[in-house]
């Protein structure tokens, strides 16, 4: 898909007055979802909510958990910012007001839905892209004992790519064999989550060339970057919490080979679509992820994954509920219509689930 031209189509949008709403809303999990650091049983996602001239938008978000960006956190955010936003508002006022996160995500989606309303085009079109095409995304399976992961990989019958929760100890070797041994089809990446050191990543070398791993992500710890660039690995790493913001990317491109943009990191579509931009001058893949959500979260990031040599988009298979309209995931491809958000029709999309706070 060819470049747009961000610039020309952020001017060609017309101002608004909106008002705002915003709500915490809590999506229960349907298990336990385990990383190296960290287990999930419930992922809390702020929605906002913005109209203007009879049209709404909306966004969510779920901000970045390891930074502190909570959801309170990202109302208390936009309580603050009611007063110039009801004043007028654009994408270069929220990227200079906010910083990058999850209040700035949910806040630019929404926008960008309340202007596909009131122009009655859909998203693609007010940026200029091609149609978007139905995406290969890699379905997650969490950290757990090697056994289960393999059984868990099986599950995903559907899947045509495969990523796995590493969790930086002995285990992580088997957990790699296993789930290799059950699903011999299919493309196969690992997630560290900053896990590792540079004596076990080592140690993983023989276990990653020989299950064929295509995608290493982020081995090591934030700010540890400079470590990578002693190894010769079997396939590309690519930086996920390491590089959170445009800034981020020119400071570390030259230690990875991809870079993962997730919309709660650098504070939603308009961001990154100038990082996957960057990305492609440096010479850098580019992937998308998600912080789990529900469909309104991955529906911008969707956008994302037409410029994305990998798309990790699963977010909603995990949650008990994810409130129809829906992205559909069909033979190990994920497809978002207009009607989910940002299609440029009058379609009224319900809360994504119970209000715990709002502003």
């Amino acid at each position: 898909m060819m470049p747009i031209d961000l610039d020309s189509a952020l001017a060609a949008l017309e101002p608004c007055r909106p008002t705002l709403d915003a709500q915490c809303v809590k999506l229960p999990l349907r298990a336990p979802f385990r990383i190296s650091d960290h287990v999930f049983h419930e992922v809390e996602t702020v929605v906002v909510r913005l109209e203007a001239d009879g049209h709404a938008g909306q966004g969510e978000a779920a901000g970045v958990f390891y930074l502190g960006d909570e959801p309170a956190e990202m109302l208390r955010t936009l309580a603050a910012a009611r007063g110039w936003i009801e004043q007028g508002l654009d994408h270069a006022m929220i990227a200079d007001r906010l910083p990058p996160g999850g209040a700035r995500n949910a806040l630019d989606c929404a926008l960008w839905d309340l202007q596909t309303r009131r122009a009655g085009r859909p998203v693609w079109r007010l940026l200029g892209m091609e149609p978007p095409r139905p995406l290969l995304t890699t379905f997650t399976v969490g950290k757990a004992a090697p056994a289960a992961m393999a059984a868990e990989a099986l599950a995903y019958a559907e899947a045509r790519a495969i990523k796995i929760k590493l969790g930086g100890d002995g285990e992580d070797e088997d957990r790699i064999r296993a789930v290799r041994a059950a699903r011999r089809d299919v493309w196969l990446g690992v997630d560290a989550n900053r896990g590792l050191t540079p004596d076990r990543l080592e140690r993983l070398l023989p276990a990653l060339a020989d299950a064929e791993v295509q995608l290493v992500e982020q081995p090591f710890p934030v700010g540890e970057d400079a470590q990578l660039a002693g190894f010769d690995l079997p396939c590309p790493v690519a930086a996920d919490e390491s590089i959170q913001t445009l800034a981020d990317l020119d400071r570390l491109a030259r230690f990875y080979q991809v870079v993962n943009i997730k919309l709660d990191k650098c504070g939603g579509l308009t961001e990154a679509l100038r990082i996957a931009e960057r990305a492609r001058v440096l010479g850098l893949s580019v992937m998308v992820g998600n912080m789990i959500g529900s469909s309104l979260a991955m529906a911008p990031a969707y956008l994302i994954g037409q410029y994305c040599a990998v798309v990790d988009l699963d977010g909603p298979i995990f949650l008990q509920t994810d409130p129809s309209p829906s992205v559909r995931y069909r033979d190990g491809f994920v497809d978002c219509s207009e009607a989910v958000w940002g299609g440029g029709a009058a379609i009224e999309r319900p809360t994504s689930g119970p209000s715990s706070c709002s502003i």
